[in-house]
């Protein structure tokens, strides 16, 4: 019989994991020895976390990101086939959303593998309900483009959906979330509502929702600090 491949929450960079991961789904990773993981250092550590004794010499870790071929992605299912279930694995929250791990669970549902996702946090669900726009239609973009241009052209468009009535949610890496900021307050609209939740899950978490010109009364200072955007 084919193994399962089971879809791990993992924090979203805090340590208190039981205030966020369920017992069950940490009692299921804690059981497993196969791993496909985005990175395998982060792996280990939360591993290390859930369980200071989790047997990590016994453990086979196989790495999945944007950079692995094809035939590898492939070859990591070779467990699960002869039998053994094996865990999928972010850096942080839950794989498969703005993570590589897609890949893997399509080849999966081919090969007609069983696939279990656990719950757990998403920062991109759990910004989008705190935030109060529209939960009933809404799109995920991911991270924009890195050249003002480019970016700027994409809140335009990102503007013109969230008018239609489709709450657009989108992320940055840390250290450009103020080029982000500046961006978004040159380009969008005074009366259009943006949410910036910052830290979910965090001790440091604030979660905000205000218009461009109340925001830029107000800068926000987020700079190192993980940012989900909402706008409508």
């Amino acid at each position: 019989m084919k193994g399962r491949i089971y879809l791990i929450p993992v924090t979203l960079g805090g340590d208190d994991f039981p205030a966020v991961i369920p017992e069950k789904a940490l009692d299921i990773t804690r059981r497993l020895r196969f791993f496909i993981v985005e990175d395998i250092r982060s792996a280990r550590r939360f591993l290390r976390l859930i369980d200071k004794g989790f047997p990590i010499d016994e453990t086979h870790f196989f790495e999945l990101n944007e950079h692995t071929e094809e035939i590898d992605v492939v070859q990591f299912l070779e467990p699960v086939m002869n039998g053994s279930d094996i865990g999928l694995m972010s850096e942080a929250g839950l794989p498969g959303i703005a993570d590589p791990g897609a890949r893997l669970v399509s080849l999966a549902h081919r090969k007609k593998i069983t696939v279990i996702p656990l719950s757990g946090p998403s920062s991109i669900i759990l910004a989008l309900i705190s935030s109060g726009l529209n939960g009933q239609n809404f799109s995920f973009n991911g991270y924009l483009p890195v050249k003002p241009a480019e970016r700027a052209s994409k809140l335009k468009e990102l503007e013109r959906k969230a008018r239609e009535g489709y709450s657009q949610i989108f992320m940055e890496t840390p250290y450009r979330n103020q080029k982000m900021v500046e961006t978004i307050m040159s380009v969008c609209n005074n009366d259009t509502m943006l949410c910036i939740a910052a830290d979910i899950t965090l001790p440091t978490e604030s979660i905000s929702t205000r218009t461009i010109s109340e925001w830029k009364a107000d800068k926000p200072d987020l700079k190192n600090r993980l940012v989900v955007y909402v706008l409508q």
